[in-house]
This record gives structure tokens, sequence and C-alpha cells, in this order.
């Protein structure tokens, strides 16, 4: 039997700030690692009100906090308040991880496109980013990590397909100015795509599912959600009908939390199959 974590003067604390976050499953994931790895350490929620944002963000450091991920809807407002920012956080618009410094500065990163092609990878051993086009559905800050990861691995051509034309443009824009070939479609150009990638709501528990035929699709074509509750969504079941490959949104939650952790807690985990069936545990399957 596995003995209950102590916590002592040296324990070192991170969390997971959002409104609301009861629901993440980030305290599962980091509670996880920190038992496997035998660390002093705690990571908990952190529900913090947007009204307040600010002003509790620099408190953090000053408590003693490593550093948190940060939730909705606080992504962008957590990059406006850092002292220091990586790159891709920059070019994302959004930061999901904070690094707290002894000197009380607080460094931004964005690790979710990171997680995303490290999740992709590990799901579709095959697919290479070069490999062909993808088609990425929605525009959000989800859409925005997963394009800018796919065009720095070597994505050929992305299309963006979002219900708003005008703010899928307005990131087309954006990923252009960093050199990628976008374009903007109102219905997904499916015939000769490498990937397919729902990064909406749509599919998730409680929504409507995801209407869209993947007949286009190639027979290589991988089929990726970011959705992981329920872990098998309405399109990935459809993906797997046709024969395609699917991934699942669970393995990028796992991946995106690993740099993070290593910055606070001195180890880079790993995800493996212990690991993902602890999480998958508490996530409907359908």
């Amino acid at each position: 039997m596995q003995l209950p974590r102590t916590h002592t003067g040296k324990t070192r604390v991170a969390g997971i700030i959002g409104h609301p976050v009861a629901h993440s499953r980030s305290p599962r994931l980091h509670g996880f690692w920190l038992d496997r790895h035998g660390i002093d350490g705690a990571y908990i929620p952190l529900p913090l009100d947007p009204r307040h944002f600010g002003a509790a963000l620099r408190a953090l450091p000053a408590l003693g906090l490593a550093g948190a991920n940060v939730t909705i809807p606080h992504k962008e407002a957590a990059l406006a308040a850092c002292d220091l920012v990586e790159e891709e956080a920059r070019r994302i618009g959004a930061v999901n991880t904070l690094v707290f410094h002894p000197d009380g500065r607080i460094e931004g990163w964005n690790t979710d496109g990171w997680g995303f092609l490290q999740s992709l990878r590990e799901g579709a051993p095959g697919w290479r980013a070069e490999a062909g086009p993808a088609v990425v559905l929605g525009a959000g800050g989800g859409a925005r990590a997963v394009a800018d990861a796919l065009l720095a691995a070597g994505c050929p051509r992305l299309t963006l397909v979002n219900r708003g034309r005008a703010r899928a443009e307005a990131l087309a824009a954006a990923l252009r100015a960093h050199g990628g070939i976008v374009e903007v479609a109102d219905h997904p150009p499916l015939e000769g795509a490498a990937l397919l990638v729902n990064t909406t709501s749509l599919g998730m528990q409680g929504q409507p599912p995801l209407a869209i035929d993947l007949a286009g699709l190639p027979p290589g074509a991988v089929v990726a959600d970011l959705v992981y509750v329920p872990l098998e969504t309405p399109l990935l079941a459809a993906a797997r009908a046709r024969g395609l490959v699917a991934v699942d949104g669970l393995g990028m939650l796992l991946h995106q939390g690993r740099r993070g952790f290593e910055a606070w807690f001195g180890t880079m985990p790993a995800v493996d199959a212990a690991l993902r069936a602890f999480v998958a545990s508490d996530i409907p399957r359908t």
C-alpha cells in the first residue's frame, strides 16, 4: 500500500488557476507524478475571480509558490501580467504555464502546442508534419496553439475552418506573420488532408456532436480531437469506423503538464499507460 504524501516546511507548491477550476484533472495528473517520484510537493486548485486576477497573481510568488498552470478565462490576462514570456507563448497570445522566480518575476510559457505534438506523435507514430496539409476546426486559443505548433513542425499548408469567419481570418493573418501558409475555408477541405484536428467544444459532454462527413479524407489520414470528456467523441468514433487513426484529447492534457512539473518540482515526468489509466478512470469513456 502506498503511504500518503506528507508536507514539510520545504514543500514545493504549485497549482492551477481558473474560474471555475473544480472540473480540472490537473490536480489528479500532478498528484500522480508527485506520488510516483516521492516528491515533497503539492498541486492545488486555485479558483480565482477574473476581477482579482492581477493582484492575486502577484501575491502567489510572495507566498512561496513555485508556479501554476492557467486555464479559462485567464490565459490572455496571464500573458499580459508576465515579466518574461517565452517566444511560443508570445506568438500564440496566451499563457498556460507560469514559473515564479525567487526575485518575484513571473515567466510565462504556452505548452499546449508542444503537448499536442507529443500526443499526436504518440497516438499516430506514422504521422509526419511535412506529410501533407492539415485542417483545423475552430479559431480559439486551442486552435491557435495547435496551428502554431503544426506550422513550426513543418506542416506545408494549414486551413482554418470556423463558424465565425472573421475570427478565423484574424488568426490566419497572425499565423502568416510568422511565415506560415494558412488558408481559411467555410467547409473543411478534406481531400488530400493528412490531418484533421477539432479544437472546438463540439462533441464535448453536454455539447452537440460535431457534424462532419469524413468520407473525403484519404486512407492514411489522422483525426485528432482536443476534447477529452468523453474520451471517445463521436468524431473519433466515426474516424475509427472508417479505419483512420484517431487521437483523443487526453494525451495533450497529459503531455502539456510535463514541462511545468519539471520547472516546479525538478523532475521531467513520463506519460505512460499507468498514468493514462489513472487519469482516464475519472473521465467518461463515451
